[in-house]
C-alpha cells in the first residue's frame, strides 16, 4: 500500500468538522477510472470549500501510475497491489501470487480504509463490489458501522453494448446492491445517451439513477510549457496500452502547411509499439509518452485526434477544439457508442478505426484544423452537479433513505 501527498492520516482522523470521502477505481487497465475520480475530487474540494467546509479524502487505485497526477490539497493515495486482465480473467499484474491472494490483499486493504479513515461518503466507480467482490465485506461492514456514510456507484453514460452490461448485472446480487448504495451517479446527459432507457441499468435500479451531466466543465488545467506559437495539432491514445493504430496511422498522416504535430501514445503503450510510431514521424511530429496536462494540449491544438475514453471526451468538449474520435471498438463497444451518440448531436466528428486511414486523416485536418466547433445544447456541467447531489445526501439524517421524489429535474439541458 502507498501512501503519497502527506494529506490524509488513516490513523487517525482528520481535524473536526473535515468533510471525509473516500473513491474508489479498481484500474485493470488504463488511467480513466482513476481520473475520472480525481476530477471529482478536485470539485468536490473546490466545491466544499466555497461552502465554507475542508475536504479530506482517499483516492484507491489499483495502478501505481496514477499518483504522478496531482491530487487536491487535503487527499492522498491508496494504491492497493495491481492487476491485469488475461487470457482467462483478471490476474496479478506484478505479485507472483495467485490471484485469489491478490484479491484478499486488495480487499483488505481497502477495508481497513473504509474502516479507519471514517468516511462521510464513498463513491465507487464503475463496478458495484470492485473486482471478484473485492468491496462486499468493506462496503458492509461501513453500512453497519456508519450508517450515516453515504455510498454512492459512479458510472460513466455508457456502459457496454446492453447484452454485455446485463451479464454483469446479472452476476450480482440487485438486491444487495440496492441494500449498500444510496445512489447511482451517471456521468452524463440522457439526452445523448440514457443507458437506463438502452438496458444498460436494470430497470429494477433505475430509481437509484441520478444523471449529472458530462463531468467536463471546471476541470483543473496548468499553462502549456515550452510552447513556440506555431500552430499544432495533437493526436492522444489515452493510456496507449492499445494505442498503436490510431498513433501509427497519425504519424503517417500528412499535416497542413505551417502546422507541426504532437503525438502523444501514453505512458502505458508498449516501448516496441512506441518506436514504431517514432520511426514512422515525419518532420514537424514529436512523439512524447505523456504530457504535463492533456487539458491544456487540447485547449490550444488547432484540431484532436483521440480515442473515446470517456475522461479524454469531456475534456475535448470542454473546449472548442475539433475532434475526431476513433474509438476502441473490442473487447467493449463503449467508446463506439460515446462517439457515434456525440457525432449524432454534431459535438465531435468520428471515424470506425476499419476506416481510419493516414489519407482520411489528412483530409479531416485540411477541413477543421484552426475551426472552433461551439459544444452547447448538451449538459456538461456534471462536475458542479455532483457537489448539489452530495451535499443533498449528506444532508439526510442516517438511517432516512435519500428523497428520490425529483430526480429528473437535473437530466437534461
Amino acid at each position: 500500500m502507498t501512501m503519497k501527498n502527506g494529506g490524509v492520516n488513516t490513523a487517525g482522523s482528520p481535524q473536526p468538522g473535515t468533510l471525509r470521502v473516500v473513491l474508489y477505481s479498481h484500474d485493470s487497465q488504463g488511467l480513466g477510472h482513476t481520473r475520472r475520480n480525481l476530477a471529482l475530487a478536485h470539485a468536490l474540494t473546490g466545491s466544499f470549500r466555497r461552502a465554507g467546509r475542508t475536504v479530506s479524502g482517499v483516492l484507491v487505485t489499483g495502478v501505481a501510475a496514477a499518483t504522478r497526477f496531482e491530487a487536491p490539497e487535503g487527499w492522498d493515495w491508496v494504491v492497493v497491489p495491481g492487476i491485469v486482465k488475461g487470457m482467462s480473467g483478471y490476474e496479478p499484474r506484478h505479485l507472483t501470487i495467485r490471484q485469489q491472494d491478490v484479491i484478499t490483499l486488495r480487499s483488505s486493504l481497502i477495508a481497513a480504509v473504509l474502516n479507519d479513515f471514517h468516511p462521510h461518503l464513498v463513491v465507487v466507480d464503475r463496478h458495484p463490489f470492485g473486482v471478484e467482490h473485492e468491496l462486499a465485506d468493506g462496503l458492509e461492514q461501513l453500512r453497519r458501522k456508519r450508517p450515516s456514510c453515504r455510498i454512492v456507484l459512479g458510472l460513466r453514460e455508457v456502459l457496454d453494448q446492453p447484452s454485455a452490461a446485463r451479464r454483469e448485472w446479472d452476476a450480482l446480487d440487485l438486491d444487495q446492491v440496492e441494500r449498500t448504495f444510496d445512489e447511482f451517479w451517471v456521468y452524463g446527459d440522457p439526452a445523448v445517451h440514457d443507458p437506463v432507457h438502452s438496458g444498460e441499468i436494470p430497470g429494477s435500479l433505475a430509481h437509484l439513477v441520478r444523471h449529472t451531466g458530462y463531468l467536463s466543465l471546471g476541470r483543473p488545467v496548468r499553462r502549456r510549457t515550452g510552447t513556440t506559437g506555431v500552430p499544432f495539432v495533437v493526436t492522444m491514445a489515452g493510456g496507449g496500452s492499445d494505442g498503436l493504430g490510431v498513433t501509427l496511422t497519425a504519424a503517417r498522416a500528412e499535416l497542413p502547411p505551417g502546422v507541426e504535430h504532437l503525438i502523444v501514445t501514453g505512458p502505458q503503450m508498449p516501448k516496441s509499439d512506441r518506436a514504431q510510431v517514432e520511426a514512422a514521424a515525419g518532420a514537424g511530429t514529436s512523439v512524447v509518452g505523456s504530457v504535463r496536462d492533456a487539458l491544456a494540449e487540447i485547449q490550444s491544438a488547432a484540431a484532436v485526434v483521440a480515442m473515446g475514453g470517456y475522461n479524454t471526451v469531456c475534456e475535448i468538449m470542454s473546449t472548442t477544439t475539433p475532434a475526431l474520435i476513433v474509438p476502441r471498438v473490442h473487447p467493449r463497444r463503449e467508446q463506439l457508442i460515446r462517439a457515434r451518440g456525440l457525432a449524432r448531436h454534431q459535438l465531435l466528428d468520428f471515424c470506425h478505426p476499419d476506416e481510419f486511414t493516414p489519407d482520411t486523416l489528412s483530409t479531416w485536418w485540411q477541413h477543421v484544423a484552426g475551426q472552433e466547433v461551439p459544444r452547447d445544447g448538451v449538459n456538461l456541467d456534471g462536475l458542479a452537479t455532483t457537489f448539489e447531489y452530495a451535499s443533498e445526501l449528506l444532508a439526510q439524517p442516517a438511517g432516512i433513505p435519500p428523497q428520490r421524489a425529483d430526480w429528473t429535474r437535473h437530466a437534461a439541458v
